[in-house]
């Protein structure tokens, strides 16, 4: 009704000011439509000659006609003296007295200017506040609201996550049957964060609690709240509330909570900042609810170790739920997933697929979905064959193909050798992940070959021989290289980073150091925002930190030293590798293992079953060497 009134006003106004406007203008325009302007000279001359029969006086203003009946019109200054000495001539003079003009005449042309700028001040004012920009509306909530139309997403739509599904489960019944709980005194958790890594699923759970729950849904992002006005966040954090109290029972879901949830007094100004007034003010809300409330606030973010203490206490965020990453099992259960509306090929085994993507995420299996489809599409097939998904693994995995960069023969030589050399080493040491894949095409940004290596299962912890073999696998290129050809490249660049980096670990994080004991040295860097480790040093000496990098030498050197001597040993099969590699340029594991097996039976000159001894011998001797790696360097008196 309000905004009808206001709309009727507005158009009153305007219809009052053209009608002013036309009743100002219409007159003078049909008066002077039949009017010929004259000259002042041109009026004189003809008064001159005779030929002005009348003239009637306005002001500045002469009409008059003349003996042919024409009307003339001009305009003169003074025309008092110029009135008498028409007259003298003998024409009719007529002077009009001064006419006053239309009251509202006046009142229009002095308020109209005021009416138009009150009438543009509303005009702007109704559509900042309420229409599409929301210029003014600085405190409301961005929040999306959703009843009717809630997301179609539902817990079937979900897989990987089965523990975390089973916790929410709890919240949406006690949105749908809050009695059964407050009956037996129950108290469901006011909040619900969820946990995990980028891309496992936390907003796509949240959507699914909301396409369950039969209530109102609230949905935002952490960086709504702030802005560059002081004040805004924490006022919007109570509209957002505000607006939830009136559909309770609903669900608020704040998503990447760690943009206003970060811990207060952390970084090197003060504490007194917008984002921790908006922090301040969303512990209010979360601990003021009355305890009949219906609200339940749903977060999520991939970086629980940087909010605040006060968020994570019980009574606020008092159920964490972590989304890890899925097993084989999940991972299996995404691909079908995503896989329910793609046209595929009988013949394609998910499960080996699912087998060689440990790691991958639910968004990583997505996209892995994705680029099968396409890779069919632009190979005009039609369904996703078992050759697309292989593809599309190594895309996702190392990027895509770029077969235009032009490599040189010499380069290309010394890539397949470095290659082979990764590849040899991880089938010769025990223990080792199996060799998947062996190519020497270029991918992504920089990558001019990979050996991709997968476990055989999901494996949550690592022990100190397979760190050694990871070691080992690292330094194989760049010992092929110093083998193989007159000087060494830039290609073991990254391969010397990790090498070094797992080395380090092992003594400073994992406690793998004899010498130097099951300690943990040196602290965890955390981020320099949180304000906590700019002043503080490492908590070792001089001494240890000399005999740090002494240990991380040591094992480098050894490794190389392994990897050096098991190369020079099978220096043929290494040829070998490296020459069918660049013949075929690409290697699957299987084709790797038959040609190694091949070539260590042509050069021992034995039986298949003397080969595998020979192989299992060098193996248990590797091995053996390889578990005294990292044994102290004193003498044992």
């Amino acid at each position: 009704m309000n905004r009808m009134m206001k709309n009727l006003g507005l158009y009153l106004i305007l219809i009052v000011l053209v009608v002013s406007l036309v009743n100002m203008f219409i007159t003078p325009m049909q008066q002077t439509r039949d009017v010929a302007p004259l000259s002042y000279s041109e009026f004189l001359e003809q008064v001159d000659k005779g030929n002005v029969t009348e003239v009637a006086i306005d002001g500045s203003s002469i009409t008059g006609k003349l003996k042919d009946g024409r009307v003339f019109n001009t305009y003169a200054v003074g025309v008092g003296d110029l009135a008498k000495e028409i007259a003298a001539r003998g024409v009719n003079v007529e002077v009009k007295p001064p006419q006053a003009a239309p009251w509202w005449s006046g009142m229009v042309s002095s308020l109209f200017p005021t009416l138009l700028l009150i009438g543009a001040w509303i005009f702007i004012l109704y559509h900042m506040q309420g229409g599409g920009s929301k210029v003014m509306s600085f405190a409301k909530s961005k929040a999306k609201m959703f009843l009717d139309n809630r997301p179609k997403v539902t817990f079937d739509d979900v897989a990987g996550c089965d523990e975390a599904k089973e916790e929410l489960h709890e919240v949406i019944e006690f949105l749908r049957n809050p009695r059964k709980f407050s009956a037996l005194g129950a108290r469901v958790p006011r909040g619900v964060l969820l946990l995990g890594h980028p891309g496992t699923g936390k907003t796509l759970l949240a959507r699914a609690v909301a396409g369950e729950a039969d209530v109102p849904f609230f949905s935002i992002s952490g960086s709504d709240f702030v802005e560059m006005f002081v004040g805004v966040g924490a006022a919007r954090v109570r509209d957002l509330f505000e607006q939830a109290r009136k559909y309770q029972p609903c669900i608020i879901f704040i998503d990447e909570i760690d943009a206003v949830g970060r811990h207060r007094g952390a970084g090197l100004g003060g504490g007194h900042d917008e984002r921790e007034q908006t922090l301040n003010q969303l512990l209010v809300e979360l601990d003021g609810f009355d305890a009949s409330t219906g609200i339940i606030v749903i977060a999520a973010t991939n970086r629980p170790d940087i909010l605040d203490p006060a968020l994570l206490r019980p009574g606020r965020f008092d159920r964490q739920i972590v989304v890890d990453r899925p097993d084989f099992n999940g991972r299996l259960a995404i691909l079908k997933v995503h896989l329910r509306d793609k046209k595929v090929d009988p013949n394609v085994n998910l499960e080996i697929i699912a087998k060689r993507t440990p790691g991958f995420v639910g968004a990583d299996l997505a996209n892995l979905v994705n680029e099968s489809a396409l890779l069919a599409a632009r190979r005009n097939k039609k369904q996703i064959t078992m050759e697309e998904f292989e593809e599309a693994i190594d895309r996702v995995i190392a990027g895509p193909e770029r077969r235009s960069r032009v490599i040189s023969p010499k380069e290309k030589r010394v890539i397949a050798l470095h290659e082979s050399g990764h590849a040899l080493v991880a089938k010769l040491l025990p223990d080792c992940d199996p060799v998947h894949k062996v190519s020497i095409i270029p991918r992504g940004h920089q990558a001019l070959g990979y050996t991709m290596q997968l476990p055989e299962e999901d494996r949550f912890l690592i022990s100190k021989k397979e760190l050694l073999n990871q070691i080992c696998v690292l330094l194989g290129g760049r010992v092929t290289e110093e083998l193989k050809s007159d000087d060494i490249t830039t290609g073991s660049q990254n391969d010397l980073e990790r090498a070094t980096q797992i080395a380090r670990k092992m003594v400073t994080e994992f406690g793998m150091s004899e010498r130097l004991g099951p300690v943990r040295l040196g602290r965890k860097q955390h981020e320099i925002f949180l304000g906590r480790d700019i002043v503080e040093d490492r908590n070792y000496s001089e001494e240890i930190a000399y005999a740090i990098d002494q240990e991380v030498r040591r094992i480098i050197d050894d490794c190389y030293e392994l990897v050096r001597d098991l190369l020079v040993k099978h220096d043929s099969v290494l040829e070998k590798i490296a020459a069918v590699l660049l013949e075929k340029e690409v290697l699957e594991g299987e084709e790797l293992d038959s040609l190694i097996n091949e070539k260590l039976d042509e050069v021992t000159d034995r039986s298949e079953g003397d080969a595998d001894a020979e192989s299992v011998a060098a193996a248990q001797a590797v091995e053996k060497k390889t578990s005294l790696q990292l044994e102290p360097r004193i003498d044992p008196a």
